[in-house]
């Protein structure tokens, strides 16, 4: 069975790629990451999906981007925004080069596990706008990928998947719905409680319920 590495933060997102990715026959082997992030509750739900959808192993790894500060997620002086996404502005929830680590993490994990593939929920539709989701910034890392690996040098270069990467939030969902995923379990919110309800007002939950309502489908989130 080919093996992949699954970055999951436990959000819906990253619920669905690993449902997808053990669909597709990949062996899975989830990767979540301890970033200093304000909302917490995620790295749980981490767990929780990572068990339920059949994982063959669960990592979470412990870094400090909160030390460099500059955004609403990992600085508690900066308020995470309210009132919705404005088109063509980086919000504040913006990590600078979070995904640009969180796959440079990925990619050791891989090339340790003899992977072929790294499964990423990068999405450029329903989102908030950030320049690390767009498909043009997933080709170039693995560009660097083949050229900055043993494995790529060697021609076994790793691939990235990004199988959500083109949905609206509603496909996504109803694709969760027929894999049979359990949204009930992730936490999506980006001010979660310590028990996981979500505040139900930041881009993340305003993205995530319209899905839902989109999809017609009952949205299971907790809501404080």
């Amino acid at each position: 069975m080919p093996a992949a590495v699954v970055l999951v933060s436990g959000g819906l997102d990253s619920a669905t790629v690993l449902a997808l990715a053990r669909e597709q026959g990949y062996d899975a082997f989830a990767l979540s990451v301890d970033y200093g992030q304000r909302h917490r509750a995620e790295l749980a739900a981490a767990e929780r999906v990572a068990r339920a959808l059949g994982a063959r192993e669960h990592r979470t790894v412990r870094i400090d981007l909160a030390a460099f500060s500059g955004s609403a997620l990992t600085d508690a002086a900066i308020d995470v925004p309210t009132g919705g996404v404005t088109a063509g502005v980086i919000p504040v929830t913006y990590v600078p080069a979070r995904n640009t680590v969180f796959l440079a993490l990925a990619l050791a994990y891989a090339e340790v596990r003899g992977a072929e593939a790294i499964f990423f929920g990068a999405n450029a539709v329903d989102y908030s706008g950030y320049p690390d989701c767009r498909p043009e910034y997933l080709r170039a890392f693995e560009a660097l990928a083949h050229l900055a690996t043993r494995a790529g040098v060697e021609g076994r270069g790793l691939r990235l998947v990004a199988p959500i990467i083109a949905m609206s939030k509603a496909e996504i969902v109803r694709e969760g719905a027929r894999l049979g995923i359990d949204y009930a379990i992730t936490v999506s919110c980006y001010q979660a409680d310590d028990t996981g309800r979500a505040c139900g007002a930041c881009d993340a939950c305003r993205l995530r319920r319209a899905g839902f309502e989109a999809a017609g489908l009952r949205d299971p989130t907790r809501y404080a």
